[in-house]
């Protein structure tokens, strides 16, 4: 385990750590997705997911809304027509999977409560940690698209801001296939923007950015490729992004995010929402 990862954190808005997971984990998972796959739901109910605003079909649809606390696919924007059929093969026509993994799922939930995350937790400082969501992520070969510039508080929003990403590589990211960039130091700055349950129940956008997207320097960012394996914590208010894979090789990822619950308090504007039984605590499993 890396030493001071809570210092590291904290001055960089984000942490390395290399051969956290072992190869065995990352297999189990990768097969464990290849099932799910196979689980696709049919063309009717497929749905696209985009990070850019003008494709944000999530914004009024309700299957995203309700993909809190269940298993959920979401396509890439290039991977279907209008009708909902495939334009490419199904083995590389997802965007993702999510957002209930971490509980749903034995092989994540395994890795996701495995005393390695326990002790990070620990050395973070978290009293009590919660799981509040997590997702397979794909990046495929030729279609995985790009990840804009952003925070993860804009999703996942806490007062006081209590939020950690727990992004595993179950692949080599690299410059090629869509690594994650980080602004080094940015989560200094403060929440940039919200992305919140629309109060306006007549509208047919169910959620809404409360501001703009704001403007990066793309200077700021650095590259940060990873080997199969990696952990890469990540501070919830540093601003990183990853771009399209255009590369033949693909970039699978698992990701969860944890929350304080002792001294924080959940938004109730965020989109996502807990589960009647709550958030699944992390040192109590």
């Amino acid at each position: 385990m890396k030493d001071n990862i809570k210092k590291t954190l904290e001055n960089d808005g984000f942490v390395v750590i290399e051969d956290f997971l072992s190869e065995k984990e990352v297999e189990e998972m990768k097969e464990e997705a290849g099932n799910l796959i196979k689980s696709m739901p049919e063309r009717s109910k497929r749905t696209v997911f985009s990070t850019k605003d003008a494709e944000n079909q999530q914004n009024r649809d309700k299957y995203f809304l309700d993909s809190a606390n269940n298993i959920s696919y979401f396509f890439e924007a290039g991977a279907l027509d209008g009708e909902g059929n495939l334009l490419v093969d199904s083995k590389v026509s997802l965007n993702k999977i999510g957002h209930a993994l971490h509980s749903l799922i034995p092989v994540f939930r395994k890795v996701s409560l495995s005393e390695k995350v326990k002790e990070c937790a620990f050395q973070l400082g978290f009293q009590d940690p919660a799981i509040c969501q997590s997702m397979y992520i794909f990046k495929n070969p030729g279609i995985g698209s790009e990840v804009i510039r952003h925070q993860d508080a804009w999703y996942l929003y806490t007062e006081p801001m209590s939020l950690v990403g727990f992004w595993f590589a179950l692949e080599d990211a690299t410059l090629q296939n869509g690594c994650l960039w980080f602004s080094k130091g940015s989560h200094k700055s403060g929440v940039h923007r919200r992305y919140i349950r629309n109060a306006d129940k007549n509208s047919p956008e169910l959620l809404i950015y409360n501001s703009p997207t704001p403007s990066y320097q793309t200077s700021n960012f650095n590259s940060v490729p990873v080997p199969k394996g990696s952990l890469v914590l990540i501070h919830g208010q540093v601003v990183h992004f990853s771009e399209q894979n255009k590369s033949e090789k693909s970039r699978h990822a698992y990701t969860f995010h944890i929350i304080e619950q002792k001294d924080a308090k959940y938004s109730e504007e965020n989109w996502l929402q807990p589960p009647p039984e709550g958030f699944l605590s992390l040192y109590k499993h």
